[in-house]
């Protein structure tokens, strides 16, 4: 465990490796945090986790080690509904950045605006219990039927609550993002009974996207994390035009298992062996949510 003498955990690899994979120019980190500086933007005193400082220098730096190009910050649950740090991340960024937020659900319509004025572009809900004391779907359908224009919800669950939550993510108005794909046991291989559930999930909606993310998450067979690969690469295939991919820096809560970042990099090919699939998971497919802008019709 690596946990500063102040008590705050240190999350991330100090000196990440860089990957044998070369991302095509463009290629985008959709899904990454920052936290803090806590001097700056202070943890919310609901937060299950205190970490140390993870901010955009660290952030941009490591986007460029990495070789990427842009980065979607995830607001961060120890940040709470405080976006102010995600904020300040996205405007250093020099338009390299875009994000999601999580709210209060009773928000204004007036802070959505400037929450999309300052980059975001989606909010996320999460049901893991161990990370939020509370999930009102009423209250968070409500907020998904007034977002501005163009945004989705990000939902991160684990696999056992799929079927509990499919009445109210099928209520969603607006494109679904499905964060680390429900976290399902990918032990089980391609064909799993987890793996079956979220893919007739997929199935139910063309609009409901998933991140291929996470292997140090997900594979308790540790790096080089052969059964992610095994069981995730069919499925970017077959979905090839919904699936982002990205870093998960700076790994919440992964303290005890901290991964190089230069590996998480070189799963990319595994799962999307070919040029086109590449492109798709990191440029087409997260350009399409988060730059429309800049995408031609």
């Amino acid at each position: 465990m690596s946990v500063k003498e102040t008590g705050r955990i240190i999350s991330w690899h100090g000196n990440p490796s860089k990957p044998l994979y070369t991302p095509p120019p463009g290629a985008i980190d959709a899904h990454c945090h920052v936290f803090g500086p806590m001097a700056d933007f202070p943890f919310s005193a609901k937060a299950k986790y205190l970490p140390e400082d993870a901010g955009p220098d660290r952030l941009f730096a490591l986007r460029d080690h990495l070789g990427f190009a842009r980065n979607v910050i995830v607001q961060a649950s120890c940040h709470g509904t405080d976006n102010a740090a995600t904020l300040d991340a996205i405007a250093k960024s020099n338009g390299k950045a875009r994000g999601v937020a999580v709210v209060d659900p009773a928000i204004s319509d007036a802070d959505l605006a400037a929450l999309h004025d300052g980059g975001m572009r989606g909010i996320r809900f999460n049901f893991l219990k161990r990370l939020v004391d509370d999930a009102p779907k009423d209250k968070f359908l409500e907020v998904a039927q007034r977002l501005p224009a163009g945004w989705h919800v990000v939902i991160y669950f684990e696999a056992d609550i799929l079927a509990e939550l499919r009445p109210f993510m099928d209520a969603i108005p607006v494109p679904l993002v499905i964060d680390h794909m429900g976290r399902p046991d990918v032990t089980h291989g391609p064909d799993g009974v987890d793996m079956k559930a979220f893919r007739a999930f997929l199935d139910s909606r063309d609009d409901i996207w998933f991140k291929a993310t996470c292997p140090d998450r997900l594979d308790p067979n540790g790096d080089p994390w052969n059964s992610f690969a095994d069981a995730i690469a069919p499925l970017v295939a077959d979905y090839q035009d919904r699936v982002l991919w990205g870093t998960d820096w700076p790994h919440p809560n992964m303290q005890d298992a901290i991964p190089d970042d230069g590996h998480l990099v070189d799963m990319i090919p595994r799962i999307a062996p070919t040029a086109e699939l590449q492109r798709k998971l990191l440029i087409d497919n997260p350009m399409r949510l988060y730059w429309p802008e800049e995408v031609s019709a």
